[in-house]
């Protein structure tokens, strides 16, 4: 085995040389390494913050639940959205439920439960999203050409969602229950609905429930 002063003797360097060169291999050494396990230290944190992301974006499973809805008489008005994104439904439904409210109230009516919003797509080769905004009317009241009268059948087994907060962050809640339809054995058998549980001065309080009607996959 070589000792420093024959790699001196070979190299004809000097041993002083030597030590100067080891010295500065075991500095850049222990750089190297701190600088791993900082970059180790990283990529755990960067691991921790996925998972505290994807948690963020889910709910636990207690938070859907599958019953029973019953049959509902509503008054509507529809229009049509570009897309399901809050900046063309939130608008668009504003409007409808405000405009709704004011033939109701030119007609004599008063509604009788919370607001309900209802979404389909439109047949082939057309576009956007068809929306429906409705308020429960008595079951006495008579079609009438400022508004539509539709009677929804009672849902057997949907699946049912609260949102709580604002209004902007309802297709997250909506794709986690698109998530537990996909995880628990079910297939969605009808369209959804959105039904707005009670008035709220603070955005913040604002809660609605997404009911979808779900069959057995």
């Amino acid at each position: 085995m070589f000792t420093i002063g024959d790699f001196a003797r070979h190299g004809r360097v000097s041993i002083r040389m030597l030590r100067h060169l080891r010295g500065m291999l075991r500095l850049r050494r222990a750089e190297l390494e701190a600088a791993l396990a900082d970059a180790s230290a990283r990529l755990v944190q960067v691991k921790a913050r996925l998972r505290s992301i994807e948690n963020e974006g889910s709910m636990p499973q207690e938070d859907v639940v599958i019953r029973h809805l019953p049959a509902v008489r509503l008054a509507e008005l529809t229009g049509r959205a570009a897309s399901f994104s809050p900046h063309e439904t939130g608008p668009l439904i504003g409007g409808l439920f405000e405009e709704l409210r004011r033939r109701l109230d030119t007609a004599g009516i008063t509604p009788c439960g919370p607001r309900t919003v209802r979404f389909e797509t439109p047949g082939e080769g057309d576009y956007g999203i068809v929306v429906h905004a409705g308020l429960p009317v008595p079951s006495d009241v008579a079609e009438c050409p400022d508004f539509q009268v539709v009677s929804l059948p009672p849902v057997e087994r949907a699946a049912t969602i609260v949102h709580r907060g604002l209004a902007h962050g309802l297709l997250s809640t909506g794709q986690t229950l698109v998530r537990w339809v996909d995880a628990h054995g079910y297939r969605f058998d009808g369209h959804a609905r959105e039904v707005t549980l009670g008035p709220a001065e603070n955005p913040d309080e604002w809660m609605a429930e997404l009911q979808a009607p779900v069959a057995a996959a």
